[in-house]
């Protein structure tokens, strides 16, 4: 059970694990594994793929919204977002259903195999910040932003897997 980090960057959404899913509390940072990119068309994308598979399981939309990237260079020029992925430090602004302000990608460190990096999601200190509340969201109380369904209403109809 985890939570997919998703933005559009380069006309695909590139795509990261959060175990313990996204917090809006800036003291709680959260692991971001990254994963394949995934095509757009799972933006929308609630259903059962089947077990075994990739990704395997049931899968809601737990939000939605848009972003705006908010890197600079030392001397405060903006920098392509692209880039700022690939420099390993990525802040943007997000608006979204349940996920609101400014966040960071941070590469930290690379993984136990060669090539694989690992990255936090870090919400930064501003007025959308919270101080309190869960420590992480609960994924089997989670309803999704585009339907309303939970993970086990999804999971009762018959699915079908991504487009």
């Amino acid at each position: 059970m985890h939570f997919d980090f998703r933005l559009e960057v380069g006309g695909v959404l590139r795509s990261w694990a959060v175990p313990r899913g996204p917090s809006e509390n800036p003291r709680e940072r959260r692991l971001a594994v990254p994963t394949e990119d995934h095509p757009l068309e799972y933006r929308t994308f609630e259903g059962v793929i089947t077990k075994g598979a990739y990704d395997g399981g049931t899968v809601i939309v737990w939000d939605q919204g848009t972003y705006r990237p908010l890197s600079h260079d030392r001397s405060g020029a903006p920098v392509p977002f692209e880039q700022s992925l690939e420099d390993g430090h990525a802040t943007f602004w997000l608006d979204g259903t349940k996920l609101h302000g400014e966040f960071a990608l941070t590469r930290f460190k690379g993984g136990d195999a060669p090539g694989e990096e690992v990255w936090m999601l870090i919400k930064a200190k501003d007025g959308q910040a919270t101080q309190d509340g869960p420590e992480a969201p609960d994924p089997y109380l989670a309803r999704s932003a585009r339907t309303g369904r939970t993970l086990a209403q999804v999971a009762a109809e018959e699915g079908s897997g991504p487009p």
